[in-house]
């Protein structure tokens, strides 16, 4: 689908543009020729087999990773352009590594989601009551409210994967980026996070791209699907969820 067509048929304003995008590992090309605008307030899944390049091209949005070619634009609420290093900030980043502090308390690693934002200074004596208590509502959205002060070594895969979304939350994203953010948790939990994902996006237009494998869930909760093709990387599709 061309990018004037996606803009056009939108009402909202463009949040994320990617312009002639080449996703590469290595000396093999994983997208290519990667053309689309996402308006504010968009639920994107990514979907696409094994190999397809789906963990790359949020590495490529999260500037983690140079892309090959082309460009990734970000629009921010103040209306100005911001290339993805410049935009890091206002990203929530949840990947399959989950880069949680093993030794340190749920709550604690909740918090650490705040420390960009915060002045050193802020935080010499720990965090405030108000930064403890929004952490705490997260826990309890979340059902992990009693494990607030439990080391996050002791935590199943699911619980953690449940604490990493609640400190890309409590940074108050404009774009949340989630790799198979549900890989470990059952059908309600599952259904419970991609619900809140969505509430983000119509309540308080963030715009969220999340690598999901289920069919039911993508045809549930997308608002746009980006398909890739492990075969042939000019081969992506971009379908949006019909009016």
């Amino acid at each position: 689908m061309l990018m004037a067509e996606i803009v056009e048929n939108s009402p909202a304003e463009a949040h994320v543009s990617l312009h002639d995008l080449r996703v590469h590992r290595g000396d093999r090309d994983l997208v290519r020729g990667l053309n689309v605008v996402v308006p504010r307030g968009s639920f994107v899944c990514v979907v696409g087999p094994s190999g397809a390049g789906k963990t790359s091209l949020l590495s490529c949005l999260a500037g983690m990773t140079e892309p090959g070619s082309g460009t990734i634009t970000y629009r921010c609420l103040e209306k100005c352009d911001h290339a993805p290093a410049g935009f890091q900030k206002r990203l929530g980043l949840v990947f399959q590594h989950l880069r949680l502090s093993q030794n340190a308390s749920v709550l604690t690693n909740v918090l650490s989601g705040l420390l960009g934002d915060l002045p050193w200074w802020k935080t010499l004596f720990g965090f405030s009551r108000k930064d403890k208590v929004r952490a705490r509502a997260l826990l309890a959205d979340f059902e992990l409210e009693s494990y607030a002060r439990v080391p996050v070594a002791r935590l199943s895969g699911g619980e953690k994967q449940r604490t990493a979304i609640c400190r890309a939350l409590i940074q108050n994203p404009e774009v949340l980026l989630a790799d198979e953010p549900i890989s470990n948790l059952d059908t309600r939990l599952s259904r419970d996070v991609l619900k809140r994902f969505k509430a983000e996006t119509r309540e308080n237009h963030r715009t969220v791209f999340c690598v999901l494998h289920d069919p039911d869930l993508v045809a549930e909760f997308a608002d746009y699907t980006l398909r890739l093709d492990k075969l042939c990387p000019d081969a992506w599709k971009l379908d949006r969820r019909p009016a």
